[in-house]
C-alpha cells in the first residue's frame, strides 16, 4: 500500500500532506491492530462512496481487493450504499469499479445477481423496528415507510452477498460520512448485534476522522 501511495504524492514531497500521508495515516493508522486492514478498507470504501470522493476511489477499491474483500462484496457496498447515500453516489462508484474489475479481469460470474436467495429475517426483530418507524414517521410518508421495510430489511439486508456484519459497517460509516446523525445510533446498535465489537466500533470513529473530517 504504502509504495503505491508513495508514488500519488511524490509531486508533494517535503509538503506538510505528504508528510502527514506517511506518518499519521499509512504508517500510524492503518497500521493500529484494533481493526483487520479488511476492514479498514471496508469503513474507507463506504466513506468515499458516501461523499463522492471519486479522485481516491481507484486506490482505495483496488486496495480493499488487495485487503480481502471480494468483487462480489464490493460490487454489494455500492448497491447497499446506494440506499443509504443515493442512486449518483452509487452510479459514480460503478464508474470507478467497473475499470478496477477490467484491470483484474473479474468477470460477471464473480458479481452479484440481481436476485439471489435471501438470508433468513428475524421475524420478531423486524416486526418491533417496521412499528416504531411506522409510529413515528408513517403520518408524514406512509410510502418512505412501505419501501424501508419492503426495499431494505425485508430485502437489501438480507441479500447474502455480504454479511450483516459487514453491511451494518458499511452503513454505520456512511451516516457518518454524510453527517446523518438521527439514524447512527440504531444502526450502530444494529452493528453490534450484527458481531461488531466495542473496541471495533471505537475505533472505527478514529479511522472515519481521517476520511470524513
Amino acid at each position: 500500500m504504502q509504495d503505491r501511495r508513495h508514488q500519488q504524492i511524490r509531486p508533494l514531497r517535503r509538503c506538510s500532506l505528504e508528510h502527514y500521508t506517511k506518518g499519521p495515516l499509512l504508517d500510524g493508522l492503518w497500521k493500529r491492530s484494533e481493526l483487520s486492514p479488511r476492514d479498514r478498507s471496508v469503513v474507507t470504501v463506504a466513506a468515499l462512496i458516501a461523499r463522492i470522493q471519486t479522485i481516491e476511489m481507484p486506490f482505495h477499491f483496488s486496495l480493499a481487493l488487495d485487503n480481502g474483500v471480494k468483487p462480489a462484496e464490493l460490487s454489494e457496498i455500492i448497491t447497499h450504499l446506494a440506499f443509504y447515500s443515493g442512486w449518483a453516489n452509487a452510479m459514480s462508484a460503478v464508474a470507478v469499479a467497473k475499470d478496477i474489475f477490467h484491470q483484474r479481469s473479474v468477470g460477471i460470474d464473480q458479481l452479484p445477481p440481481a436476485k439471489d436467495r435471501l438470508l433468513p429475517l428475524n421475524e420478531e426483530a423486524e416486526a418491533q423496528r417496521a412499528t416504531q418507524v411506522g409510529n413515528n414517521f408513517g403520518h408524514v410518508s406512509a410510502g418512505l415507510v412501505q419501501n424501508t421495510t419492503d426495499l431494505l430489511f425485508r430485502e437489501l439486508w438480507l441479500r447474502p452477498a455480504l454479511a450483516p456484519r459487514d453491511r451494518s459497517l458499511v452503513t454505520v460509516n456512511a451516516l457518518i460520512a454524510s453527517g446523518q446523525v438521527a439514524q447512527i445510533t440504531y444502526h450502530l446498535n444494529r452493528a453490534m448485534d450484527n458481531g461488531l465489537t466495542q473496541p471495533q466500533a471505537s475505533e472505527v470513529l478514529i479511522h472515519i476522522a481521517f476520511y470524513a473530517g
